[in-house]
């Protein structure tokens, strides 16, 4: 085999879409190969002993060029090439991810009586990732969650919050969020742009996100970690209800701050062991 190379994101993930095109020294091209699905790149023109140029481009990365030496057999072994997203910005491998509730949290904090904060979560939702292949700004996120298994640690409290004052779980069991698509904030940092649904009203709400990384798990299947955090203004979704306590101080704040933390499983469902 005269060519062979191996094409990588950062995490190790393959880029099967990745070109790879080697020029001599006179900038003459000699070779244009196209990696496989697993990003390896074979090809068996015979090269010209010498230095030559080799370029890696692929649809949505930054290119990659370095120099090769042919020995006298005409073999170039150009090793593992790493790319790293146009503009480095970093997300995981395109493709179906499903949410795993089990090892992830959808919270939200608000301000009590002006001094102190009120954490709460909710413990049912689902939701689904899909990774664009090309375009990572057409990314896709949708979640359903169900607003009556909101908890914040006190059994009166969630009940007040899930009456007509607050969620109105009877009219409304779901929240929903659907996202219109992404933009780069900063390395391995995206805003998600999308619509959220909460008591019957539907809000435009952006998400900022960290990508965090990804890795296998015990179960032979691999993860993605994000974190996601937006602040929601609880009369955008007609939740006006207040009691001022003394001093004119609010015993609930006006805004709400959502903080999600997310393990995602590579493909379109859970793993059932």
């Amino acid at each position: 085999m005269a060519l062979s190379a191996r094409i990588r994101t950062k995490d190790g993930w393959a880029v099967s879409h990745a070109v790879v095109t080697v020029t001599d020294m006179t900038g003459t091209q000699v070779v244009r190969a196209e990696a496989d699905d697993e990003g390896v790149v074979r090809d068996s023109a015979f090269l010209s002993p010498g230095a030559h140029t080799v370029i890696i481009t692929a649809v949505g990365y930054a290119p990659a060029a370095s120099t090769a030496l042919v020995t006298a057999s005409g073999r170039a072994d150009v090793g593992n090439v790493v790319l790293a997203r146009q503009g480095g910005e970093e997300l995981p491998p395109p493709g179906p991810w499903t949410v795993d509730p089990v090892h992830s949290s959808v919270g939200a904090v608000a301000q009590h009586l002006g001094i102190s904060s009120v954490r709460g979560r909710f413990t049912e939702f689902s939701a689904s990732i899909e990774v664009a292949p090309d375009d990572v700004t057409k990314s896709r996120v949708e979640a359903v969650i169900q607003a009556a298994s909101i908890d914040t640690g006190n059994a009166m409290r969630d009940g007040h919050l899930r009456s007509g004052d607050f969620l109105d779980v009877e009219s409304y069991p779901e929240i929903t969020y659907r996202s219109s698509g992404l933009s780069v904030a900063g390395v391995d940092r995206w805003t998600v742009h999308g619509e959220l649904s909460m008591r019957g009203v539907v809000r435009d709400v952006d998400l900022e996100l960290s990508y965090l990384g990804t890795g296998g798990d015990p179960w032979g299947g691999t993860r993605a970690a994000f974190r996601a955090t937006a602040e929601l203004r609880r009369e955008d979704f007609a939740m006006n209800y207040n009691q001022v306590v003394a001093a004119g101080i609010a015993a609930i704040g006006t805004t709400l701050r959502v903080e999600l933390d997310v393990q995602a499983v590579q493909g379109e469902s859970l793993p059932t062991g």
